[in-house]
């Protein structure tokens, strides 16, 4: 993906472009990394909603968002059963964990909340990205057409996330703190270890 398609989404660093190569010739494992991915999509909105049910817009917004997600894990493994692939374990998310090492812990508890909602629009924008790299590079046309629709999903929920921390917070205190994130997942992605299996976000 080009730098200006990549600074759409506000991300700061593309992929390595050897990662969709990756990703070809490992495809069980990138739908079981996939299929897992959607599967925690869902659970994270489900855990917002029960952690912050006096949020009503939040509430209403996420709740479709779950059966979407959950739509997009059944859809995964219906595409794995139709190809004759496995299920397989679901992996250690390095790239979700370092994300987190420098969640807010503490304090107030307005900037926990904010750092919560950054957080799942940055995994939803590199997401996004990456499914483009599929729906552009895969040499399935099937597949193309099927990763360039989660793509567009995943860039519908990237703006939500960014729309729900305006919602509640002051637009200057989101814009800032989401500078830094930015900057913060850039040095993530340059650091993480280019693989064609745990591919959506590693």
């Amino acid at each position: 993906m080009s730098s200006s398609k990549v600074s759409i989404l506000g991300l700061k660093l593309p992929s390595d472009p050897r990662w969709v190569n990756l990703a070809a010739i490992s495809l069980e494992e990138v739908l079981t990394d996939h299929a897992f991915c959607e599967q925690k999509a869902a659970t994270s909105c489900i855990s917002l909603i029960q952690r912050y049910p006096d949020k009503e817009k939040l509430v209403f917004e996420l709740a479709p968002i779950v059966t979407e997600e959950w739509g997009h894990f059944r859809q995964v493994l219906a595409e794995m059963k139709k190809r004759g692939y496995q299920l397989g374990r679901q992996r250690k998310d390095e790239y979700v964990n370092k994300l987190r090492e420098h969640e807010r812990k503490g304090g107030d508890l307005n900037h926990q909340f904010l750092d919560r909602l950054l957080i799942m629009a940055l995994i939803e924008a590199r997401s996004c990205e990456r499914f483009r790299l599929l729906s552009e590079g895969l040499e399935d046309a099937y597949l193309r057409d099927f990763y360039y629709k989660f793509m567009v999903s995943e860039a519908g929920h990237y703006r939500l996330f960014i729309d729900l921390a305006n919602e509640y917070m002051e637009e200057e205190v989101v814009r800032l703190r989401w500078q830094e994130w930015l900057k913060i997942e850039a040095d993530i992605i340059s650091k993480l270890v280019v693989r064609g299996i745990g591919c959506i976000k590693s």
